[in-house]
Order: C-alpha cells, then structure tokens, then sequence
C-alpha cells in the first residue's frame, strides 16, 4: 500500500514524538576538560524532531517523555515550552540525592582538524524507567494525530524502553497516523543490553511497525542485520549502496514504504559536503549538494529529518520534501544547539536554489 498521510486538522495533532529529553551542556570551541563556561540546550533525537517542526514549520506537535520535578527537569520543560512543543509526561520525583535524573550530554564543537567530542551521563535516567501503560495514548490521540515518531537510541536505553515504542507504535496505528523511525545506531548504548544481536532483534521488531526509516546503510546493516550489495560507495556521497539495499528493505520490511537519509563528507570540523537521499515506494531521489561551513554539526540530521516530515506532510513532491529536509539540516549546522534557529522562508529559498547573499 502507498504512503497514505493524513489530511491536516483543526484539531490534534500533526506529529507526536516518543523519546528521551535530555540537556547538552556546550563549552563551544573549547574542549571540555579546559572549559570555564557552558551553553545549556534542551534536546533529545526524537525531541528535536518535534521542535523543529513546531519552532520553523509551524505545525502542531508534542513529545511523549519522563520528567523529573526538580531544577534541571523545570529547565528542560521550560525548553520544551519555549519551542511550542506540548508535553505529555509521566512524571518521576527526585530523591534529592542519586535520582531519577534527566540525561546530560557533554559535547564541544571541536575545530578545524580537532573534531568533536561527546559523552553522556545517563546514570539513573528517568527515560530509561518508562514502560509499557506508562503514557496515555487514548487521551494524547482523542483529538486526532498525523505523524508518530521514535528512535533507536530511545530503544536502546532499556528493555521497557522498546516495548513502549511498539505499545506506541500500535496505538499511532490505531489513529491513522504515519509512523516513523530513526535507526540511530549506537553500538555502546546496546553493548550494555546484549550487544548487537539483541539491538537486532529488537529494532526488527520495532521496524515491522514503521512507514518511513531515518538511517544510512550502517544503521540498516548493523541495526537490522540487512546485508548490503558488493558494491563499493565511490565516496561518501555516492548513493548507490545506500539505493543498493532498498531492494533488501522492500523484501523484509514490506512495510516500510520510504527511507531517508543525509549524506555527509566531512573534510575538517568545520567543513563538510551535505546532501541527502530518498526511497519512496521504489522511485529514488538524490538532493543538491551544497559545501558547509559548521558553527555545530549536533542536531543536522533531525533537522534534515523534520524538513523531509514537513515536506510530506504539506503534500509536497518528493523530490521537494526532500530539498526541504536537505535545506533545513543544512541552515540548522549554521547556528548553534541542537534545534532550529532559521525560518521557513530561508528553508524554502535555500531548497529553491537560493544563496547566502545579504537580504535587504
């Protein structure tokens, strides 16, 4: 069956995202062990997606998430608010001492030949407690949905975690909604659940559920276990292995009716060839390419992700859903932190072929 997407309403919502919130802490250039200040920004793979819509595109979106009430969880709300996303949370206490926490995410920029560097504190994270029964999805969908969303890396911080992806998955279906998924792949995080045959099996399970993947053919052959074509890639972005493995796809995820993905050249921190690429029910698209100059490369890909969203959701061509996504991960590396900063007019200007010469 084609991609059906759900015509937009008065009412509800356009896009509900499922995941962990989590704050970055950003010392900018400066490596961490020498910082002396911090940038704070509220973020979260599955999150950013949601603000980005809310923030450039306009739409009507929320998060499904943990919250803690204490300083730091009323600093993430606080975010969340700020972006017109709508929280929906089961809420934990904290215990004034060793938790539940929100997550914190240590991460500079890097520069020139230094790249970045990044490392976590998920100790005791609220996220990682949620399971199944744990947010209602009757009352979030009784005004109606179009597009459900979640991650691996969600699915990765517990074996509740995953249940409640499906749990949501089934219940988006219910409603009518497109339901998506970013792979995410991230070997450490699923080490800790039983390595890569257990993230297998459980985002196979995951996927069997999914309309539209977000991941390159790493997370496809790692995440999923999907093999991919002899070929060799000529360069990073060369989409033919990428387009090699829809085939693979189509055959053991009949399900799944589009994948996309952002293809990345990096030549030093601050300098990278961007595109991106799309399968949609067999016919495969191929974005411009366009050369970087990175303030922050955290968030790009959430960004690509929620302009390719935006761009299907408004019923555009594929082939402009995609430029959207490509044109909107591109502006978002342009600012710091991890959400959007720009607007929908310099997306589309920059999709339509725009460049950087001054407005007046």
């Amino acid at each position: 069956m084609p991609l059906s997407i759900p015509a937009a309403k008065t009412s509800g919502l356009d896009f509900l995202a499922l995941g962990a919130l989590v704050h970055r802490l950003d010392p900018g250039a400066i490596p961490f062990r020498k910082a002396r200040s911090l940038d704070v920004w509220v973020s979260g793979g599955e999150y950013n997606v949601a603000a980005n819509l809310a923030d450039c595109f306009g739409l009507s979106t929320g998060v499904a998430s943990a919250m803690v009430d204490y300083p730091v969880g009323d600093l993430i709300a606080g975010g969340v608010r700020a972006m017109g996303v709508r929280g929906f949370y089961k809420r934990f206490e904290h215990d004034g001492v060793t938790g539940p926490n929100m997550a914190t995410v240590y991460s500079d920029r890097g520069q020139g030949v230094r790249a970045p560097v990044v490392f976590y504190n998920r100790c005791n994270e609220a996220a990682a407690l949620l399971k199944p029964g744990d947010i209602d999805w009757k009352g979030i969908f009784a005004g109606g949905c179009r597009w459900f969303h979640s991650g691996g890396i969600f699915a990765a911080l517990s074996d509740s975690t995953s249940q409640l992806i499906i749990e949501g998955m089934k219940a988006a279906k219910a409603a009518g909604a497109v339901t998506s998924f970013d792979l995410n792949f991230r070997a450490k995080l699923w080490k800790r659940l039983g390595g890569t045959a257990k993230a297998q099996a459980v985002l196979r399970e995951i996927v069997s559920h999914v309309d539209v993947l977000v991941g390159n053919e790493e997370d496809l052959q790692l995440g999923l276990g999907l093999k991919g074509p002899d070929a060799e890639a000529k360069n990073k972005l060369d989409p033919s292995v990428f387009f090699g493995m829809m085939a693979t796809v189509a055959k053991t995820f009949p399900n799944v009716k589009a994948v996309a993905t952002t293809l990345r050249e990096v030549h030093s921190t601050n300098r990278h060839t961007w595109g991106a690429v799309l399968w949609l029910e067999g016919q495969t698209y191929v974005s411009p390419t366009c050369e970087l100059d990175v303030v922050c490369r955290i968030g790009g890909g959430d960004g690509f992700a929620a302009g390719c969203i935006y761009g299907l959701l408004a019923g555009a061509k594929p082939e402009d859903a995609l430029r959207l996504g490509w044109a909107h991960g591109a502006l978002l590396t342009t600012t710091p932190g991890d959400t959007t900063m720009v607007t929908l007019e310099q997306v589309k200007q920059l999709a339509a072929g725009g460049s950087a010469r001054v407005q007046r």
